[in-house]
């Protein structure tokens, strides 16, 4: 059966998703051990949004936003880029890379209930069984008790939890949220907001800024990599999903994050890799499969 042009797009935005921002946990925890989290989030969003703006540009996107939809960007902005990324970035100097993905495995449920809630949908069986697979995948991987090591972990999870709630509520919002038609300008709106906002809080918390001319390689192409690949590429693939396939299987990336982030926190980072995480990570997919293959209603 040959594909449309529109479910190949599907599927590329859900690989950049998948792949790619399961990667942004390993680059993220690389940058933050130099740089200051806020400082970090500011810097990586706020280049992206000036060259998204500059591609939408050179494309003839329509640039023009109303004031509605400027509205909608700054509080999508607030609830993916400023709270749900920004804190999760400042929890990953407590927290591994790979741990802290799986602790973002929860949105599913969250999306789950945020609709049951606001909409009154209701729960379809595969739906349930994929969240119910997920949180047993995430309890198998945080019941290793070898990989709290501190309070200062502790606190990182639960802020890490309340990132997931960000996120969870604003993949519903922007689902019905007014926005520009260009997924690129949107994009661009979001992360310009966040990354002023984040310089604000960066300079509010008196935070370290170090120059550039001091970063270390390793921390500059992991700066590359997440203002091109974690945020423009994968961030625009992700606002283009949300208007193009229900939330619920949007947020399953967050399935698939961790067991790559786990993966790749091992192989650089050094981070456990256990036997028990392999199997919780197994499970995971399983409960991907579950929620994607249900039908819409």
């Amino acid at each position: 059966m040959k594909l449309t042009k529109k479910e190949i797009l599907i599927g590329v935005a859900f690989l950049a998703i998948y792949v790619v921002w399961g990667s942004t946990y390993l680059f993220n925890k690389i940058a933050v051990t130099q740089l200051s989290p806020f400082y970090l989030a500011s810097i990586r969003f706020f280049v992206a949004g000036v060259l998204m703006f500059v591609l939408a540009f050179i494309l003839k996107q329509p640039l023009k936003i109303s004031r509605k939809q400027l509205i909608n960007s700054i509080i999508a902005s607030f609830f993916f880029l400023i709270y749900g990324n920004g804190v999760f970035v400042w929890a990953l100097k407590y927290v591994d890379s790979g741990f802290g993905a799986l602790i973002a495995s929860t949105q599913p449920l969250f999306v789950l209930l945020l609709l049951r809630l606001i909409d009154r949908k209701p729960f379809q069986k595969k739906s349930i069984i994929g969240v119910i697979l997920g949180i047993s995948g995430m309890y198998l991987l945080i019941s290793q008790k070898e990989l709290i090591t501190s309070e200062d972990m502790l606190l990182g999870i639960f802020m890490m939890l309340s990132c997931v709630l960000s996120w969870s509520y604003g993949s519903v919002f922007v689902a019905k949220a007014d926005l520009p038609k260009s997924f690129m300008v949107t994009t661009g709106y979001q992360m310009l907001v966040s990354g002023f906002v984040l310089l604000g809080m960066s300079l509010s918390f008196h935070e370290t800024w170090l120059p550039i001319t001091d970063w270390s390689r390793e921390v500059i192409f992991s700066i590359l990599f997440l203002i091109v690949f974690g945020g423009i590429v994968a961030f625009t693939a992700f606002n283009f999903l949300l208007k193009n396939v229900s939330p619920e299987k949007v947020s399953t990336s967050a399935y698939v994050n961790p067991v790559i982030a786990l993966f790749l926190g091992w192989m650089f980072l050094n981070e456990k890799l256990s036997t028990q995480s392999i199997i919780a990570s197994l499970v995971l997919l399983t409960g991907v499969y579950f929620i994607t293959s249900r039908k819409r209603k």
